[in-house]
């Protein structure tokens, strides 16, 4: 099972989610609502804390590794790693999906996601020297489509009828992934636009 560790970047922290941080999350959550059409995101102290609580379960089993996304010294969100599966080492993902993100609406469009998925990207690729990273998204979610292609993962299809949605239909799913072979370009690409 991969040990959390924070993960640092200019204006970026992401920190092993804990139960402490359920407080600054619904303030988070509660900026606006009206970007969260496609994602779960709890909006009172109690179901706040039973979404931390899961995403700490799983990842006792090995299955995710969940973060809380902070700006500068202030909460703005929640992002993890997820599906890891472990080819060759117990300890060491072989391929991780990067997922379960949503940020505060005054963190939307600020570079934020950015750079923490380059922390993320980075230690997956660097330290855990995975082979690829996946990306999924409602394949009704444009916005996040089009996040996910910015960051530099390709399209890789849709799986129909995947699975339930936030709005209890039956949902799309749009893939996305990068390889390893593909990361320093991708790398090199992301640090340019940080760099802006």
């Amino acid at each position: 099972m991969p040990e959390a560790s924070v993960l640092r970047g200019r204006v970026v922290r992401l920190e092993p989610l804990s139960l402490d941080h359920v407080p600054a999350l619904v303030a988070a959550a509660n900026e606006g609502r009206a970007t969260y059409d496609f994602t779960l995101v709890p909006d009172q102290t109690d179901t706040m804390a039973a979404y931390v609580a899961l995403a700490l379960d799983e990842q006792q089993t090995g299955r995710t590794v969940p973060y809380a996304t902070f700006e500068r010294d202030r909460v703005v969100g929640s992002t993890r790693f997820l599906d890891l599966e472990y080819w060759q080492s117990a300890s060491v993902p072989s391929v991780a999906e990067i997922g379960s993100t949503w940020l505060a609406a005054s963190a939307q469009r600020t570079g934020v996601n950015t750079e923490a998925k380059y922390l993320m990207l980075s230690h997956a690729f660097e330290t855990w020297q995975v082979h690829r990273v996946t990306f999924k998204t409602d394949a009704r979610n444009e916005r996040s489509r089009r996040a996910i292609e910015r960051i530099g993962a390709q399209f890789e299809g849709v799986r129909r009828g995947h699975r339930l949605a936030t709005d209890g239909t039956i949902r799309d799913s749009a893939y996305y992934s990068i390889v390893a072979s593909e990361w320093p370009d991708v790398k090199q690409r992301l640090r340019a636009r940080l760099d802006d």
